[in-house]
């Protein structure tokens, strides 16, 4: 055993030092900004942990979307052959294009970004372009093509407002609280999607009295909304994967058992594989008997021949139909991809304290955008990154082999979909739960000293599992932290300072102007507003040129007024907001001898 260890440690030390390893930064790579602790090992670990965990949009993905009818067109509505036989083509097709699109999306992100976040269809949107745009066989506001016409139309405007910067600024301006309490937030939806029926254990369900109940129970006793009559916390499933999936996966990881989540992924799976048993996934039932003849096959490839290149472009006719499904892909994708996006970076520790930023964030964001059109060429509902990517993560992923990886087993999928389909609900339910914990650590970071910021966080952690949105969640947090900041501030300045918070000095610095650089049409409209309005040779008009943030500019124009250099750190001391980035400033001014 040792000389195996000894084989993969020299192994990995001479990918390391390989041109590839200097590619993704590796650890001895040599590279300037090479990644501490990675391995090529561990990075596909991670990428397989990512893959399972991910692994059951396949299957939930094609189903949701096959409840549109896609394409297909019956002259009898109510005939319900044709109906079940289109719905099969087309849930064949779509789990070869959301194999396809999640491969392909995950490969590239990883290979352009070198980040560990792995992209495929989104749950959620997927729901509402189904029962909300499309509908039931058809019967919502617009067609299914038309639909993959919006959604491909949207990724190309993505791509645009990503190179243009506006993406990359929206993270910056929202305020440090808020960006942690988006992560906090999906740690916490996480764990509701591990609880639930369908792509978890099934601890708990919706319910006529209350939004959530017990659940837990045998299938035959659900009613037809997927509530326990009776029978709560019964169902043997359940417990097999808390046990299977949950506790043995925590035991595992308290000796730092490497592949932990991958290993209880399998276990539960395999158990679960065998007919006649009470775990079960293929019971005596129809759906039992149509899942297992599909898990027979092993090997199947279904081509993409009903949902490949279905764009409609005849927009004229629901013209406006056409603008409300945009414009809501729009709004609700670019918030929730951009908050998923940070929330990945966050976790896997890349993002610059001073900027808020992360590495080739115009890139991630541009190859965000170009997934989600080539998803809509396939057949498939807005791609965004996954936040069960975290499970990768957790698992010791920090590089793009991390995504290439989980990207090439979706690929490798569509000629086994019938195995990974059949990865049952209640093997990946506790995992997800596990990742949420690992997530919901970051909430001490949050300044819960000040009521404007600690309000709006907590707000945000709320609303992102209860409303099963990050997008509506993160919207929720920032408009409660403009209201009741808003009020504060319009206040301070009625009463003219005087009426203030006792503890407003324990707010968190925010600015309208956050560190790094402006996206670039920003800069150059500024740089041609200053050079029309400026006038040789006054002192204020270089410091409004040359200013490089909001705290150094005050600094400048003020040394141009006021001749007296004491005088003006005092008055800057007090003026200044406390925040660490502009520490610097301080030093360059001497306040520390002073203090």
């Amino acid at each position: 055993m040792q000389s195996f260890h000894a084989y993969i440690d020299t192994f990995n030390a001479h990918v390391g030092r390989s041109t590839f390893g200097r590619i993704f930064r590796l650890e001895g790579s040599g590279h300037e900004n090479e990644i501490r602790h990675t391995r090529l090992t561990t990075e596909v670990r991670a990428g397989l942990t990512s893959f399972f965990t991910m692994s059951y949009i396949i299957a939930v993905n094609a189903t949701i979307l096959s409840d549109t009818g896609g394409n297909c067109v019956c002259n009898d509505k109510n005939d319900p052959l044709c109906l079940e036989n289109n719905d099969s083509e087309v849930n064949r097709n779509l789990i070869t294009a959301t194999a396809a699109v999640a491969g392909f999306s995950s490969f590239l992100f990883g290979f352009l970004t070198n980040m560990p976040v792995c992209l495929a269809p989104g749950m959620g949107l997927n729901a509402y372009f189904a029962y909300q745009i499309v509908g039931f066989h058809g019967g919502g506001l617009i067609s299914y093509d038309l639909a993959l016409t919006a959604v491909f139309v949207e990724g190309l405007i993505f791509i645009f407002l990503s190179l243009i910067g506006m993406r990359q600024w929206l993270v910056k301006v929202i305020p440090v609280s808020l960006k942690i309490a988006a992560a906090c937030g999906i740690g916490l939806f996480l764990a509701e999607v591990g609880l639930s029926n369908n792509a978890g254990i099934g601890a708990i369900a919706g319910s006529s009295s209350t939004p959530l109940d017990i659940a837990g129970c045998p299938d035959q006793f659900k009613d037809e909304f997927g509530s326990c009559k009776s029978h709560k916390m019964t169902s043997p499933t359940m417990w097999l994967g808390i046990m299977g999936g949950g506790v043995l996966t925590a035991y595992l990881m308290s000796y730092k058992v490497k592949s932990a989540m991958i290993l209880a992924i399998l276990l539960v799976s395999i158990i679960s594989w065998p007919r006649g048993t009470p775990v079960t996934f293929f019971p005596d039932t129809e759906v039992g008997n149509n899942r297992f003849e599909f898990f027979k096959k092993v090997v199947s490839f279904q081509p993409i021949n009903r949902t490949l290149n279905a764009l409609d472009w005849n927009i004229a006719e629901k013209s406006g139909h056409f603008a409300l499904a945009l414009f809501t892909f729009l709004y609700v994708d670019i918030i929730d991809c951009t908050a998923t996006l940070y929330s990945m970076a966050r976790f896997s520790g890349v993002v610059d304290s001073e900027t808020g930023d992360f590495p080739r964030s115009t890139i991630a964001y541009c190859t965000d955008a170009f997934s989600i059109s080539v998803g809509a060429l396939l057949g498939c509902s807005p791609v965004t990154a996954f936040i069960e990517s975290g499970a990768g993560i957790a698992e010791g992923g920090k590089t793009g082999l991390t995504a290439m990886t989980c990207g090439l087993c979706f690929l490798i999928s569509m000629f086994f979909a019938p195995i990974f389909a059949s990865i049952p609900p209640w093997a990946t339910g506790c995992t997800l739960i596990l990742v949420g914990c690992l997530m919901m650590r970051q909430i001490t970071s949050i300044n819960w000293r000040y009521i404007g910021d600690a309000v709006p966080a907590f707000v945000t952690v709320m609303f992102i599992p209860f409303g099963y949105s990050a997008a509506y969640g993160l919207i929720a947090g920032l408009m409660i932290y403009t209201a009741l900041n808003g009020m504060i501030y319009m206040t301070k300045v009625i009463s003219r300072g005087r009426i203030v918070p006792d503890d407003e000095d324990r707010r968190e610095y925010w600015t309208i102007k956050p560190a790094g650089r402006l996206p670039w049409f920003v800069s150059a409209s500024q740089a041609v507003a200053d050079r029309v309005r400026r006038t040789p040779g006054s002192s204020e008009d270089i410091a409004l040129s040359d200013r490089d943030s909001e705290a150094e500019w005050r600094y400048r124009e003020r040394i141009g007024s006021n001749g007296s250099h004491r005088e003006l750190e005092a008055v800057i001391v007090k003026a200044l907001p406390t925040d660490p980035r502009h520490e610097k400033v301080f030093t360059k001014m001497g306040v520390h001898e002073m203090r």
